[in-house]
């Protein structure tokens, strides 16, 4: 939306990615308010939005869904990028709205992200099918330990100094400069990874639409923690079976987790195992077997898994893994996010500059706050029936 910042991508390396004639932009942006995003700039560029979204779905053969990727902390990503998804839930109510949110870390420059995201959050609970929650700690770690490894001089059979992982300059002092390149870079390969069975073709190609009919039981819990490996690009092109059982190994692990999170040790739902390269499907049932015991599923779905195969893998790899969970692993991320939301708001600190703007009242905080609250419950409910015994339902017998 700011001006200078779309202007800065067109005079860089991606400015043949993006159709200059879809895009919209202002002077200024939002100022790190949601109000100013969702209602100000909202109501004023809406028409204009809504007709660039028809044209844009005028040309699809076969409109899966829609995918929104927004920062959380700011004004503009929070607030018209959650404008966004209700405007799509109105106008394509059929069409499936996944969303990749940026969660801020504990220490990052906006004073008032905790009221941005959680505003945020209500509407996301409310209009998206999917949500993909990433946190920027979470890349920043990774990106640390690409340089470490780089700087160690391991590289070998881990990473490659010039990979489009680590930056195509393959200098550590252009990577310290703008980690962002880097951390925007693992999002773009996790979208990659998510949509290659929709671009390539496969043995088990899986629809985008059957993710959220698979890992999605309850409408409300539908964040989805995502895991990508290898991270870094390989320099073998035939890895024997052992490094395949590592990175099955690897996506369960939190190092690999785009969010600060611990599946192994909270209840899973369900998970989705999307495979790219020369991966045989015994390969993945093997795996799976392999890794079940150390996985708790809840009694009631203990074979909630969903697998593709997508015959090519990533460009520098023989093959990759995106594993997405329903995992109650979320919950510590959503009440770290309430909790420096209610630091803030017991003394009402920076809430005149929403309340100034148009439509917005107290209640829209208390109302987005009960929201998370409602969420944070419905994993405490999960959570309690984690060591609970699964029980063996007797199962239909037919007659021959």
């Amino acid at each position: 939306m700011e001006e200078g910042v779309v202007n800065e991508i067109l005079q860089g390396p991606l400015r043949d990615v993006f159709d200059t004639k879809q895009l919209i932009t202002d002077i200024s942006g939002s100022g790190n308010n949601w109000a100013v995003g969702h209602r100000v700039f909202g109501s004023l560029y809406q028409d204009q939005i809504l007709e660039k979204l028809r044209k844009s779905a005028e040309h699809c053969d076969c409109l899966q869904c829609f995918f929104i990727i927004h920062s959380m902390g700011g004004g503009t990503g929070s607030g018209l990028g959650t404008f966004l998804l209700k405007m799509l839930e109105d106008e394509f109510p059929e069409v499936y709205r996944f969303v990749t949110s940026i969660y801020p870390s504990g220490e990052d420059d906006v004073i008032t992200s905790p009221y941005n995201s959680i505003l945020a959050m209500k509407e996301l609970n409310e209009h998206a099918d999917c949500v993909l929650p990433i946190d920027n700690q979470s890349l920043f770690d990774i990106i640390s330990k690409i340089d470490l490894m780089v700087n160690s001089g391991k590289l070998g059979t881990t990473v490659k100094p010039k990979s489009l992982v680590t930056s195509s300059s393959g200098a550590l002092k252009t990577r310290h400069k703008k980690p962002f390149d880097a951390m925007n870079n693992i999002v773009a390969n996790l979208l990659l990874n998510l949509t290659s069975s929709a671009r390539f073709e496969g043995s088990l190609n899986m629809d985008l639409n059957e993710i959220s009919m698979n890992l999605v039981p309850f409408p409300q819990l539908h964040y989805l923690v995502s895991s990508l490996t290898p991270l870094y690009t390989l320099t073998d092109v035939n890895i024997p079976p052992r490094r395949l059982d590592q990175m099955f190994s690897d996506a369960f692990s939190k190092d690999h987790q785009l969010l600060r999170a611990d599946p192994k040790h909270s209840l899973y739902l369900a998970c989705a195992l999307m495979v790219r390269g020369n991966v045989h499907i015994s390969d993945v049932r093997r795996n799976i077997e392999r890794l079940k015991p150390s996985l708790q599923f809840v009694s009631w779905n203990q074979e909630g898994w969903k697998t593709s195969l997508c015959s090519i893998p990533p460009v520098g790899h023989s093959h990759s893994l995106l594993a997405l969970a329903n995992n109650t692993c979320v919950k510590p991320t959503f009440m770290e996010l309430k909790e420096r939301f209610m630091r803030l708001y017991k003394k009402k600190a920076h809430l005149h500059h929403y309340l100034q703007v148009e439509g917005m009242e107290e209640s829209c905080f208390t109302e987005a706050v009960s929201s998370l609250s409602a969420l944070i419950q419905e994993y405490n409910q999960l959570d309690a029936t984690k060591n609970m015994p699964v029980q063996d339902l007797p199962r239909l017998s037919i007659a021959m």
